[in-house]
């Protein structure tokens, strides 16, 4: 079996082990519904928490299966065509998505935040099977324009940023839902409950927005660039370049809602929302839909 062989069986793996991980993580939340916030104090066996847990547990642990396996992939396919694996849109989604779920293994360890795996799974999972089925092409030398060190710095920064507002997103969803059912008095049960509260949940997100933002803003200028360096001109209003600039203005006008008096919470996370349903079509509807300078990286 080849190297590019290797990496296109870890690929489909790793897709459907983020999809197990999704389904586990779906156990984990059905299992919680209708428990109770405080747990028994006469010392009788919570079973029903038991299995919520072991759900998560296992989700975790499948999510770990896949990242691995995931990252074999990534760095089978750079070592079957000799370079940095981003030459093309299918290998950059599934980069992607690998910063994506590194950063949420992290925020799980370090921050216990298991409660972002239903969100970052499915996203895995999707994203991963769109690679394997629809973007997959196969090894292939790079393109002269893609020859340079800002094709790292510029794609390398991109998948940073791109990490940090899905992981942002699937904050600002839970935020949402968590806020609608603070707002209508009942209770918080079942896996809501193991949430952080609604006004944490807006700080999470939108730290990882703060975060993400300058990166952001430092991918178009490396990009700017690196089109001097390719094609002799700065900006050239290519549908990707037009667009990773509305996806900018987006971010731009959620951060600065955010930091208005009465614009925090709903409308900021909404505004988030709409920021990375705009990132996605920049790297995968563009690609799709319009020709321009970056045809290359299409499908």
């Amino acid at each position: 079996m080849s190297v590019a062989e290797v990496s296109d069986l870890s690929m489909v793996t790793a897709a459907v082990a983020y999809l197990v991980a999704f389904f586990l993580h779906s156990a984990e939340w059905g299992s919680a519904r209708g428990l109770a916030t405080v747990r028994p104090d006469d010392g009788s066996e919570d079973r029903p928490r038991i299995r919520v847990d072991l759900m998560g547990r296992l989700a975790v642990g499948m999510t770990v299966l896949a990242f691995v396996v995931h990252t074999l992939a990534v760095v089978a396919r750079g070592v079957a065509a000799d370079r940095a694996p981003w030459g093309n849109m299918y290998e950059f989604v599934s980069a992607s998505l690998l910063f994506a779920v590194s950063v949420y293994l992290v925020a799980a360890w370090k921050l216990g935040a298991r409660w972002l795996g239903i969100g970052v799974t499915l996203l895995a999972a999707v994203g991963l099977g769109a690679s394997v089925t629809v973007f997959y092409v196969d090894v292939a030398p790079l393109v002269p324009a893609l020859h340079s060190v800002w094709f790292i710095i510029h794609i390398v920064a991109a998948a940073i940023a791109g990490a940090a507002f899905n992981i942002g997103a699937i904050a600002s969803v839970l935020y949402l839902v968590r806020k609608r059912v603070e707002a209508s008095g009942a209770p918080v049960r079942g896996y809501l409950a193991k949430l952080p509260n609604a006004a944490a949940l807006d700080v999470f997100a939108y730290r990882l927005h703060a975060f993400a933002f300058p990166l952001w803003t430092f991918t178009i200028a490396a990009g700017a660039i690196w089109a001097q360096y390719a094609w002799g001109r700065f900006w050239n209003w290519d549908p990707k370049e037009t667009w990773s600039f509305v996806t900018w203005v987006i971010y731009a006008a959620y951060l600065h809602a955010r930091a208005t008096a009465g614009w925090k919470g709903t409308p900021a996370a909404i505004i988030a929302i709409i920021g990375v349903l705009s990132f996605w079509f920049n790297f995968v509807g563009v690609n799709l839909l319009f020709s321009g300078l970056h045809s290359y990286a299409g499908i």
